[in-house]
């Protein structure tokens, strides 16, 4: 701690030793550092706040969504600070009185570029800021200035939102009014194209889907023909096999004699037989039936005397004919259909190019009818979007701030810069007069000196001040005082100056 406590008095010694050298340095480097700082251009800073209100519960009925309104107020955002949009701010700000080519209004937007900034700070909340430090401009113009660039900023802003959506919505109608009017002339062209063509193929109206819905139609019937005549073609085997088994006439009661009388008693046995549950297999049930066949023989031979007309042949033999009639029907049916169907696929094969011809003129048409309602419906979603957007405007513009006429530069922070010029040049000219000391190889201390030759040393002799001596001494005190207390007057002079400036500004 006492080395560290020596080193401090030894450099407080070496400095105040060379303590017109330390003032001279600080001097000059203040000097410099503050005309360096009074050569900076104040900047100006101009803020403004918007809010932009984009819910609107008929807007989001009718399709004009708040996500919607977001993605068009970013879009503008993106925009505002475009090349076209800066432009039209330096023409119209004192920004544009020296600008005379292309090439010198290009710099002068790169530069605009650099001083603007736009942000969202909150939901719905936009800031605009500006800057303006032209050395060529007093601080009262760079003031009004970056105040003139933000409130152009807004109106544009306004325009992009307001006047711009309704200007390009208007363009839009008529685009789609224009395409439109195209797409019904073409309409009406495939139309008449399609007339002739069926009209030259009648068996080609409807185009191809309606010939291939009518194949599948007639494939469909024919499949329920067949089902209906394998039906028919079943009932009319049953009722011949019913009328085979059934006797032309039967024998009256009484006069019954002969083959046809033992028929019918060998029939009425082989009922019983059945009756009981005997099978067509039992031995009693096959004889039966030898001796009904044999009987049938005989009576066929014998004729139909001694027998009257069975009413149950009778019967079945109309269910027949009804049954047999119903299939030729069929048949007829099946026959219909089946040429219905060789021709539509023979005129398919045998002219393949008219049916490609008819499936290209019914897919343009089909086409061109898709596209033209599809352009009609986003016409009318459109214009009503526009109506609503005239009389409902979707977004609620207002502005919370206007721009600010600043009344202090935002920059240099020109205080802070003085005092730090102040603290560099009192370190310099202190670092200066430590310096010189230790190029001197002056000793500060006993102590100092003994440790820099490893000698030991005997004792310090004190000064003995004249009186003369002493009064040179107070005034070269008194010089340096001044010269010391003159920066730091100088120093609160340029602090007055610069708030001074600040209260002039507006």
């Amino acid at each position: 701690m006492n080395a560290i406590l020596e080193e401090v008095r030894a450099a407080l010694w070496s400095v105040w030793n060379r303590r017109w050298l330390a003032l001279a340095v600080a001097w000059g480097l203040c000097l410099l550092g503050w005309l360096a700082v009074a050569m900076v251009p104040n900047t100006y800073e101009s803020r403004a706040r918007i809010f932009v209100q984009l819910d609107d519960v008929l807007a989001d009925q009718i399709g004009i969504g708040t996500g919607e309104r977001k993605k068009d107020i970013d879009r503008v955002t993106q925009t505002l600070t475009s090349a076209v949009n800066l432009e039209k701010v330096i023409r119209s700000t004192r920004l544009g009185e020296k600008v005379t080519s292309d090439r010198a209004m290009e710099s002068a937007v790169e530069k605009l570029a650099e001083t603007i900034s736009i942000k969202s700070t909150q939901a719905n909340l936009f800031e605009i800021s500006a800057t303006s430090g032209r050395s060529d401009l007093s601080d009262g113009q760079n003031a009004q200035l970056a105040q003139d660039v933000v409130q152009k900023l807004i109106d544009i802003f306004r325009e992009e939102n307001l006047g711009g959506t309704r200007g390009e919505m208007r363009d839009t109608i008529d685009f789609l009014d224009q395409q439109l009017a195209d797409r019904q002339k073409q309409l009406e062209s495939a139309e008449q194209e399609r007339l002739a063509f069926e009209a030259q193929h009648p068996d080609m109206i409807g185009g191809p889907t309606a010939i291939a819905q009518k194949l599948e139609n007639t494939r469909d019937a024919m499949r329920s023909v067949d089902a209906d005549l394998a039906a028919a073609q079943s009932a009319l085997a049953a009722a011949d096999g019913q009328l085979a088994g059934t006797p032309r006439t039967m024998m009256i009661p009484g006069q019954a004699g002969g083959a046809q009388g033992a028929l019918m008693q060998a029939e009425a046995n082989l009922s019983d037989m059945r009756a009981r549950g005997l099978t067509d297999n039992h031995p009693d049930v096959i004889a039966a039936q030898k001796q009904i066949d044999n009987l049938r023989i005989q009576a066929a031979k014998q004729g139909n005397s001694g027998g009257m007309p069975n009413p149950a042949y009778s019967s079945l033999l109309s269910i027949r004919a009804e049954r047999q009639a119903n299939v030729q029907a069929l048949q007829s049916r099946k026959a219909a259909l089946a040429s219905e169907l060789m021709q539509v696929t023979a005129s398919q094969t045998q002219e393949p190019g008219v049916a490609g011809e008819a499936q290209r003129i019914g897919r343009d048409y089909d086409v061109l009818r898709k596209q033209y309602d599809k352009l009609l419906q986003d016409r009318e979603e459109l214009r009503l979007r526009g109506q609503v957007e005239n009389e409902r405007n979707a977004i609620k513009f207002e502005i919370v701030d206007p721009p600010t006429s600043p009344r202090k530069p935002s920059a240099p922070n020109r205080p802070l810069l003085l005092f730090g010029v102040l603290v560099l040049g009192i370190g310099a000219g202190a670092g200066a007069g430590y310096g010189m000391s230790m190029l001197r190889s002056s000793y500060a201390t006993a102590s100092k000196l003994e440790n820099t030759f490893e000698l030991p040393v005997i004792g310090t002799i004190s000064q003995v001040t004249t009186e003369a001596s002493r009064l040179l001494k107070l005034k070269r005190l008194k010089l340096f005082a001044a010269g010391a207390g003159g920066l730091a007057g100088l120093f609160v002079v340029l602090l007055a100056v610069e708030f001074i400036q600040r209260g002039m500004v507006g």
